[in-house]
């Protein structure tokens, strides 16, 4: 798409010559403010590394001419946004602070701002120094913008107006309490609705769009006429966005964690992944003629950012939020005789997923649990379990629901999950049971092996007994054999089934498109809420002691399930295995 904006007429603005500004970007930062993960003296990607690093530019730009945006997904994810959203409720939350000193300029909503509760996020439109933006986050009472829906600055006389929106697709992602008040439009057409409006009301000279959702493949020839705006598009509309807007300059698009940027002549799109990795970095140079905008080139990049070069001052500045942070987070709560290991999850039953079904089915009505593997590739070594433990173990703010599905319901749902995961084979030379590709790693540069989908997708299931037969399509693959106690499952018999909050609401599509189920309405299925997951596991750690394999794998609690058969599946699994996870 190549448009041209018109020659714009400048009132009282700058003199003739040439004028550059730059536009960067964080997104997805998760809670990572500090460089250290406050065990074993690990360095990570941080806002004191990004800090240094856009000091930097401001030094090379002047500080005028700089922009600092996030596109959200700020207070969720680490132990430290953790402490300042739930244990110290009292002083000014850490991420504000941190970005007041950064000096932001706008900070959009994200999803996971949204999950950690009203009480979070009305707390930081309160204390950050500059505007949470989401214009498509709209109050069911009145129809207007829960939060800020934009904003314009003045720089050097030229109008810089900043439009931000929010993930469209969060009531598929999250309970109702924690949006309570407010409804999400998608951001097609939207958000040129959005813009068209700005751009008539302030006249803007450059126009930025902040939206929290992934850069995603674009629009399909006619898919905007025809109104088809699948769930899918919806978590992933940045390219959509940058095919359809005019008048923008800079598209910036967050949600997926993959580094991104695309550009013509006259729109930049701009993902700069997530946790601190890269800082998303546009350019505009305008040359103005006659008090006239005669032309404006625009050009894009992501910047590596130094993990091991910080902002020294702001360190200091933050020590003893650091420390507060660190004792909290290493304090001891139980032990552990298991080791839990994430990767083991994706060949079958195993620890890590047994406890999360174990704590699941703890909760009353259980019968059946849904888990999938939260932490990519994690292990938890036995020994002494510290909190910080905890969000290795489970890294997000998901609450327990406990769902009434039916048999045939709970069977369709298994049949898509595994069919995210794992192809039909037949034990030809060369096939992949896994759902892998060989592919470019955006850090590296390099090629490696990785899973097509998302591996906390990847549910199965525990109060069962099942095989997953690898020769047979989907549909056909999922032999439900009893219930764990050895009672018979029935396709037309209701169970209660536990699964997180995230997947109840519709996250990952797997009730919805798998289960056939409307999750616009699941509170009429939902039958029991619990707190949040990580809560629980803590709570089951004091209450045991340990965690044991007598106490997390119970067999007469769990069931069991199995790829079969054994000796085609067994050396497929790892041989996958061994390409995925090469060391």
């Amino acid at each position: 798409m190549l448009f041209v904006l018109p020659f714009l007429a400048l009132s009282c603005g700058p003199e003739d010559g040439t004028y550059s500004f730059v536009v960067c970007t964080t997104n997805d930062v998760h809670g990572r403010y500090f460089d250290s993960l406050y065990v074993d003296n690990a360095v990570s990607g941080s806002l004191l590394a990004v800090s240094r690093t856009v000091d930097s530019l401001r030094q090379a730009e002047g500080s005028r001419n700089l922009l600092l945006i996030d596109v959200g997904d700020c207070v969720q994810g680490d132990n430290a946004s953790y402490y300042y959203n739930y244990v110290d409720t009292l002083s000014p939350h850490l991420y504000a602070r941190m970005a007041n000193r950064m000096g932001y300029d706008a900070v959009v909503v994200g999803n996971h701002d949204i999950e950690a509760g009203h009480p979070v996020y009305d707390r930081l439109r309160k204390e950050l120094g500059c505007p949470l933006l989401a214009a498509n986050a709209v109050r069911t009472s009145d129809g207007k913008p829960y939060f800020q829906d934009y904003f314009v600055t003045t720089r050097e006389g030229f109008r810089i107006a900043v439009i931000g929106f929010t993930n469209p697709n969060i009531k598929n992602w999250l309970s109702p309490e924690l949006w309570s008040g407010m409804e999400f439009e998608s951001l097609i057409p939207y958000a040129r609705e959005y813009v068209d409006k700005v751009r008539k009301r302030e006249k803007p000279d450059i126009v930025i769009v902040a939206a929290h959702v992934g850069t995603g493949p674009g629009l399909e020839p006619d898919a905007e006429k025809d109104g088809n705006v699948s769930y899918a598009s919806m978590e992933s509309q940045g390219k959509a966005l940058f095919q359809t807007l005019e008048g923008v300059d800079f598209v910036l698009c967050a949600h997926d964690h993959s580094p991104a940027v695309i550009q013509t002549d006259s729109i930049c799109l701009i993902n700069s992944g997530s946790h601190c990795r890269y800082l998303g970095c546009g350019r505009i140079d305008l040359t103005v003629k006659d008090g006239r905008i005669v032309s404006r080139k625009h050009s894009a990049s992501l910047i590596p950012v130094r993990k091991d070069q910080v902002d020294t001052a702001m360190r200091s500045a933050f020590r003893a939020d650091y420390e507060a942070v660190k004792a909290f987070t290493l304090k001891p709560v139980g032990r552990l005789e298991v080791p839990l290991v994430t990767r083991e999850a994706y060949t079958g039953m195993c620890a890590y997923t047994d406890l999360i079904h174990t704590v699941s089915l703890g909760c009353t009505p259980a019968q059946i649990s849904f888990a999938a593997p939260l932490t990519y590739d994690g292990t938890v070594e036995a020994g002494t379990l510290v909190y910080n433990d905890l969000f290795k173990i489970y890294p997000f703010e998901n609450q327990l629901f406990v769902v009434r599905m039916t048999g045939r319901e709970i069977k369709d749902y298994l049949e898509y999950s595994y069919g995210t995961w794992i192809n039909t084979v037949s034990g030809r030379p060369g096939e992949h049971l896994l759902k892998i590709e060989d592919r470019p790693d955006s850090r590296t540069g390099s090629r490696r092996w990785s899973f097509i989908g998302r591996a906390y997708n990847f549910d199965s299931a525990a109060g069962l007994i099942y095989e997953v037969d690898i020769r047979k399509p989907q549909g056909e693959r999922v032999l439900i054999k009893s219930l764990a106690s050895g009672e018979p499952f029935c396709m037309d018999s209701t169970y209660n089934v536990a699964m997180t909050s995230y997947r109840a609401s519709g996250g990952g599509g797997i009730m919805r498109e798998g289960a056939g189920i409307d999750t616009d309405r699941i509170d009429e299925r939902v039958v029991a809420r619990y707190p949040e997951i990580r809560d629980l596991i803590y709570d089951a750690v004091l209450e045991a002691g340990a965690l044991s394999e007598d106490n997390v794998s119970d067999r007469s609690l769990l069931g069991s399930w199995s790829f079969v058969p054994h000796d085609l599946a067994d050396p497929m699994l790892e041989k996958d295995m061994k390409l995925v996870f090469w060391d």
